[in-house]
């Protein structure tokens, strides 16, 4: 009589190991923020294309999209999309399109015309309000390709042009004057309390693992 065949064994992972997998995906600087940046040489154009391509699909871009057009729903803004999954989805992708056109035109066009780095250059262990300060300065003042401090034009009018774009495939009600300027405000706010979460991601991913987690996660990042 043969033996039983050994059953297959399928490897299962702890919580523990699934949650270090998870932030250690967090703290690549191509995932969630393509656009830390890791050191002071300026980008050619090339580069920023590619940053503007990793940004808009980056996670940052798909969380905030996700939870923007649940709020949208909720309140039911872009009326027009209507209701139900249908609508969610609708609203879902046009906030992706939104946020991609404001980076073509503000990570890529503009930047690479004028000269301007796009990056986000992380702040040294600041004190929360020093970050505050800092973000809400970023959002007007940039790097120039060679290092100097300069007015954020592309940051300022990238979004801009994304929502003048936007209107091509918004509701016809949302349309209006008056609330492509809403929709820029909102995204210039946006921006700052990006700029924030931004200051603080390496040190927020560090901490978040212990330190044996995070000798196993050190070649993933480098800030």
């Amino acid at each position: 009589m043969l033996p039983n065949a050994p059953s297959a064994q399928i490897p299962t992972q702890s919580s523990h190991q699934v949650r270090v997998q998870f932030i250690i995906l967090l703290k690549r600087k191509s995932y969630y923020f393509p656009d830390l940046a890791t050191n002071t040489a300026p980008l050619p154009a090339r580069q920023k294309f590619t940053l503007f391509l990793n940004d808009s699909i980056s996670g940052h871009a798909i969380a905030a999209s996700a939870a923007g057009a649940g709020v949208e729903q909720a309140f039911n803004w872009f009326e027009g999309y209507g209701q139900g999954a249908a609508g969610y989805g609708k609203r879902f992708g046009a906030s992706l399109a939104r946020s991609a056109s404001s980076g073509f035109f503000g990570t890529f066009l503009l930047a690479t015309a004028l000269g301007q780095d796009p990056r986000f250059f992380v702040p040294s262990n600041p004190t929360f309000w020093q970050a505050v300060k800092y973000s809400l300065r970023r959002v007007v003042i940039t790097r120039t390709d060679s290092g100097d401090a300069t007015v954020n034009s592309s940051g300022l009018l990238g979004p801009l042009a994304g929502e003048g774009l936007a209107n091509s495939y918004l509701p016809i009600q949302n349309r209006t004057l008056s609330n492509t300027f809403l929709r820029y405000v909102e995204d210039i706010g946006f921006v700052a309390g990006e700029n924030v979460l931004r200051a603080y991601w390496p040190t927020i991913t560090k901490h978040a693992l212990s330190p044996s987690d995070n000798e196993q996660s050190a070649p993933a990042a480098s800030w």
